[in-house]
């Protein structure tokens, strides 16, 4: 059903326009290297430095959103495996590998868990080929390949995962961006390719902090790639058509938050967890 003679899938027949296995550009910012500058990584060069300190200088909630956002993929792994027997995930958009990565958390409850990173970013790739050290019992791999090309990505995961069986599609972050006119079909036609009692797990930044959106702007402007803020409500219609776990679409520090006294920070990002029927 899937094949384990190769760790590591560049470009499987993806066209230069997909930006896999280009140069690594240092001189213009990247959302996963910035990314891993906020979340205190080390894998970004100057330029994400720089552009990640603008952007918190405009909006400060930036650095707690997105360690917030790196919580939420924990908790929501951790759910889909312990709590809904996923043994399959399809992780778009992956970003730079950090300490707790997908794989990790899945395979601590189910060691046979199997996943399957894609990203376009040629740094994101050269590290995670070299760092996903998966569990005997189970796999863990990267996919160069673009979010703007749905049906790409699942020829491609096609050759690692059993799609025969529930698979967690999870788009952290990431379906920002995507623009208005394609964003909700990139995600259905993924959907429309995995099997039933398969999952959804989303989650983006919200337009509903004004400094958010101003410093947004100001990254746009560096020639980085776009991403486009949305409302809680236009996050929620990812869902549709979905079975949506408790509690729904919700600020991702409150969505099933580690046991604690004190009541966790909202930030301005949406999420959630549903399943397909």
């Amino acid at each position: 059903m899937f094949s384990d003679d190769r760790k590591c899938w560049p470009k499987p027949d993806n066209p230069p326009d997909d930006g896999c296995g280009s140069s690594i550009n240092a001189d213009v910012p990247h959302s996963a290297r910035v990314w891993n500058y906020w979340v205190g990584g080390k894998d970004h060069f100057p330029v994400d430095q720089q552009a990640g300190d603008d952007y918190a200088r405009t909006f400060p909630g930036i650095v707690p959103l997105a360690r917030a956002g790196r919580d939420f993929v924990g908790r929501v792994v951790a759910y889909l495996t312990a709590d809904e027997g996923v043994r399959q995930f399809l992780d778009i958009g992956s970003g730079l590998p950090a300490d707790d990565n997908t794989h990790q958390i899945a395979q601590r409850a189910t060691p046979d868990a199997r996943v399957v990173y894609v990203d376009n970013d040629p740094l994101v790739l050269v590290l995670g080929c070299a760092l996903a050290n998966s569990s005997p019992e189970g796999a863990a791999d990267y996919l160069g390949s673009d979010l703007r090309h749905p049906e790409r990505i699942i020829t491609g995961a096609r050759h690692f995962l059993n799609f025969l069986q529930p698979i967690a599609l999870m788009l952290m972050g990431v379906i920002g961006h995507i623009p208005d006119n394609a964003a909700h079909a990139t995600v259905a036609a993924l959907l429309e390719e995995l099997p039933p009692g398969s999952f959804l797990a989303l989650y983006d930044g919200t337009a509903t902090d004004q400094a958010f959106i101003d410093a947004q702007h100001g990254y746009d402007a560096t020639g980085a790639t776009p991403y486009h803020l949305r409302s809680p409500d236009q996050i929620r219609g990812f869902f549709t058509g979905l079975d949506l776990i408790d509690p729904g679409v919700v600020p991702i520090s409150h969505w099933r938050p580690d046991p604690s006294p004190f009541p966790p920070d909202p930030v301005e990002a949406y999420g959630g967890v549903a399943r397909k029927p």
